[in-house]
This record gives C-alpha cells, structure tokens and sequence, in this order.
C-alpha cells in the first residue's frame, strides 16, 4: 500500500455512491455546490476532482472517502491511473452522470472520458448501475454540409439517430428513456433575440456604445482568446474593467472572476465559450455575441446564460460579413418562424463613441506595442546573461533601441491620454456634447438628447417592436367644401 492508502484506511469505509462527470472546471464547481447545499442535511461527503488544483489536496479528499465525487475526465483519469485507494469503488458505483453529454462525447475532445467510459462498461463494473445524461441540446441536430451528405454511405442525421450514437458512446444499454423538454426554437420563451448588422471594424462600437447605454450585467463571448484580450486592453482604456475568462488563465484567477461577476450588478465579463455550457450565474441581463458561435448548440447554449428560472434577459449578436455564413446556420437549425429582430441603435451618439474608440484603439495598440518589448527586452537579457555575451543596443526593441523615437512617441501617447481622459469626463449620454476636440471627421460632434435612464435594453425593444407592429390610421375621407355663392 502507498501512503495515501493506508492514510485511506484509517477513515471509514463508505461506497462510492455516485459520480458527476463536467466538461469544464467552472461548472463542475457549481455543481459541487448545488450537491453540498443538499449534502449537509443528508450527512452525505463530496469531493471535487479537476485540473488546475492541487493533486495533492485532491488525494487528501478522495483520502475522506466520499460518497458523491464530481471530476472533469482529465483529472478523474489521471488519479484512476495512479491506483488511489477509494476509486475502486468504482466497480460499486450506483449512479453515474455526464452532464453537457454532447458536448463531452464529441470528436476529438477529452480522450480520457472515452477510456473511463470504456472502463466503466467493463463486466466486472455494477451492472445496475444508473446512468443519466444531460444537456440542453441533447436533441438538437444540424445537418452535414452538403459536400459531406452526397458521399456514399452517409446519412441524414435526426434527432433519434443523435440520441442512439450518443447512448452508445456513453455505453448505456437496453432502450434509455427520454425526458425531452426541448422548444422547437430551443431557446427559452422569457429570451428576447436580437442582432446588429455591421462592419467587422464597427463591432468595438457597438458594444461600447450597448455596455455604456444598457449598464447591468452583460456577459460578452467571443470565439478566440486573443480577441478577449484585445478586448480587455480597449475597454481598460475607456474606464470599463471588464473581467475575462479563458482557458489560458490560472484555475484561481478563473473561479475568483466567475464570483465577482456574479457579486457585482454592474459588470462585464468577456468570455471564450469555456463559460458558455451549464454556468449558473444569477441575474444575467444581457449575452453578447461579439463574434457568432460556429453552431448553433454553442448558441444555444450562450444565450443559456441569461433568461434563467423564468427571468428575462437579451442575447445580442455582432454580424459582421465573416459571421453571416455561422448566423444562417443557426437561424435554419433553430427553425426560427420569423427572422430576429434589429437592434435599435441612436446614430445620434455613434459620432461622439467613434471619436473615443479610435482614440482608445490607437493608446491600446501603443500599450501592447510596449508591453511586448519589455517582454522580449527582459528575455533577451536573461539570455544574454546566461550566454555570458554583451548585448548591442539595435538588439532591443522600443526605448533602448532609438531614445529620439521613444521619447517622440510617449510624447504623442501623453497628448492623445489627454485627449480621451476629457472626453471621458462627460457624459456619453447628453442634451448637448461640448467639447474642444473635433472628431475624426474635423467636425465638431453632433448635439445628441439624452435617453431615459430607466429605459432597459428590452424596453427598447420593445418599443420598437410595437411601432412596427402598430397599424396605421386609415385615412379620413375628405369633407365636402361647402359651395359659395357671389352676390
């Protein structure tokens, strides 16, 4: 025996009871919580295996034996493999669930859970085991290209054709029952959908200009990691200090986000679609597309994020010409009965958000310039020091390399700090904008009236949507002049 396994002996014995598989770390830590709010009159131990924490802490629960454990597959494999004592138990386990199923059985993703799956159908495994999957697109199908379907061989896929692949996969036998609770639309009646049709250069603002008129908390998600950071960086510069979350980050730094989000009422979360499957976060007003989803199961379950336990909420998508193939997928998969509606946007107040962006763009671009020279600067020098070699100051980049160039440019970054920091100290949203700074054009912006402060995201909408939908006064037939006489 090792030592965390006679450690193990010294606790009482208990079953594992049941395990909870998750595809990302996040969702696995709710669901932890979710099971402990019911554990703790139950008596019942939990533990949580996922990457990103300590192996060793991770040992040390499985040490305690408990009853429920819930493990992203990477992990749970990773400890099955090193022997730990408890995960025996898995030959006894009476309750397995994979929750986001389709999701966690897709081509090419978490090869682990393909070999546990394997393990957990063995023979030697408890055959009255009860398995249960979940996901809120479980049913939901999108055809191949049609490239694909005119091969030899190749089916149409539907959506019970879906379900027995996927029960295969997972290795659930006999005829599973289905519990199908899935709309037509797939997405939930209390979510409005709406879209901005633009430039791809115009998406920055486009969501400013929503974040700065509609405050509240407003999940953005985009497609890559390096577009939350670009984004990150532009809106620091114009006082929004968002929070990110992306696989790249440390666990921590991504759990401690996640709470923050969802503590404060005004704030934004910029996202890769690691935040995009089963989070539970309460009170999320709007979900922003700033890049659409490549399939409509990653839509649906964005849009998921808001519009929770019978609550409204708003998922806006930023089509730019690159996103118009994805977005006409989605609409045709989702079955949608009529196209979703424009977002109405004020073109009163683009002259004066246009003005800031540019501004922060180019601030944003010259921080990040020099951000990636001190980096290669300080690497280059710890080389050098290694190498036991002097540098040549055409080895630098930035400051080192040209004092004339540098000290020109922080010159120019001061004037246009200044610029923005006065355009920042006035209202966005105001009767008139003054100001000694032209805009781009040369011209002086434009007087703007300012909205209602009550007026929601929704609202607006909903406005909109009942001016179009009003009827138009029949016009009055014309009275008969009375006649004159001239006497």
């Amino acid at each position: 025996l090792t030592k965390e396994n006679a450690t193990c002996k010294a606790y009482p014995k208990r079953p594992l009871l049941g395990l909870v598989l998750t595809p990302t770390r996040e969702l696995a830590v709710q669901v932890k919580q979710h099971i402990d709010a019911v554990a703790r009159f139950t008596g019942i131990k939990t533990a949580i295996l996922v990457g990103g924490m300590s192996t060793q802490k991770q040992q040390r629960m499985l040490n305690r034996r408990p009853e429920i454990v819930v493990a992203t597959p990477g992990r749970l494999w990773e400890l099955i493999k090193e022997k730990h004592y408890h995960l025996r138990n898995l030959r006894q386990l009476r309750c397995l669930v994979v929750d986001e199923a389709d999701r966690m059985v897709e081509k090419g993703h978490f090869a682990e859970l393909s070999q546990l799956l394997e393990m957990l159908n063995d023979s030697q495994y408890n055959p009255k085991r009860q398995t249960l999957v979940f996901s809120a697109t479980l049913t939901l199908v999108h055809q191949a290209p049609a490239r694909i379907l005119h091969k030899k061989h190749t089916k149409k896929m539907d959506k019970t054709a879906k379900l027995d692949l996927l029960m295969q996969k997972i290795g659930m036998r006999g005829k599973p029952k289905v519990i199908d609770l899935t709309r037509n639309e797939a997405t939930v009646e209390t979510l409005t959908e709406t879209k901005i049709h633009c430039e791809t250069d115009e998406k920055d603002f486009y969501l400013y200009y929503f974040l700065m008129q509609y405050p509240g908390r407003s999940l953005v998600f985009a497609n890559s990691i390096s577009c939350i950071k670009r984004l990150s960086g532009l809106l620091k510069v114009l006082d929004i200090m968002p929070l990110t979350l992306h696989a790249c980050m440390h666990q921590k730094q991504r759990l401690r986000n996640l709470e923050q989000f969802a503590r404060l009422e005004d704030c934004v979360l910029l996202a890769t679609d690691v935040a995009a499957r089963g989070l539970d976060i309460p009170k999320v007003q709007h979900v922003i597309h700033y890049q659409v989803p490549r399939t409509s199961e990653i839509y649906v379950h964005r849009s998921g994020r808001t519009a929770r336990a019978t609550n409204e909420g708003l998922s806006l998508m930023l089509i730019g010409p690159e996103d118009v193939i994805n977005f006409k997928k989605i609409y045709k998969t989702l079955k949608k009965d009529e196209d979703i509606p424009l977002f109405p946007v004020q073109t009163k107040y683009m002259d004066v958000v246009k003005e800031r962006i540019r501004l922060a763009r180019q601030i944003e671009k010259s921080e990040y310039r020099n951000f990636q020279a001190c980096l290669h600067n300080s690497w280059i020098e710890q080389a050098a020091a290694a190498l036991e070699i002097e540098l040549e100051e055409d080895m630098y980049k930035g400051g080192k390399a040209d004092q004339q160039e540098e000290r020109r440019r922080q010159k120019q970054m001061k004037v246009l700090k200044k610029e923005l920091r006065h355009l920042l100290s006035q209202p966005l949203f105001t009767e008139s904008q003054k100001t000694k700074y032209p805009t781009q054009s040369g011209k002086p912006p434009l007087l703007v009236s300012a909205p209602s402060k009550s007026e929601s995201a929704l609202s607006c909408l909903s406005k909109q949507k009942k001016k179009k939908t009003k009827k138009p006064k029949e016009p009055q037939p014309k009275q008969p002049q009375p006649s004159t006489s001239a006497n």
